[in-house]
């Protein structure tokens, strides 16, 4: 059950750069026009180590950081393929099957 709240913490804290890479890119390329918007990531991201802090109740530090650095990737990567119609090669597409292997490893038991 440990490893389930460290998953959680994980995709809640890869979830939320989801959110903010996602909308900075939509103003990069202009799909969000009005660059006020900028300041939300901004206040999303100072609440990241209040997040990171409560995680560290349910496992380490290092199994935490890799669960939340992995999982970013492949959400904002998934986001990236699948609404900026972006592209990777085959090789790439391998890397993401790896990183998926990762997060089961890191989220079994010992």
């Amino acid at each position: 059950m440990k490893n389930l709240y460290a998953l959680a913490f994980g995709v809640f804290l890869a979830a939320s750069d989801l959110f903010n890479l996602g909308l900075l890119k939509a103003i990069r390329i202009g799909e969000v026009t009005n660059k006020s918007w900028l300041f939300l990531p901004m206040i999303v991201y100072a609440f990241q180590p209040i997040i990171f802090y409560q995680g560290l109740q349910h496992t380490s530090l290092t199994v935490l950081n890799l669960l939340w650095d992995v999982l970013s990737d492949i959400l904002v990567t998934m986001a990236g393929l699948l609404y900026f119609k972006e592209t990777l090669s085959m090789k790439k597409h391998l890397g993401i099957i790896f990183a998926l292997f990762a997060v089961y490893l890191l989220t079994s038991e010992d």
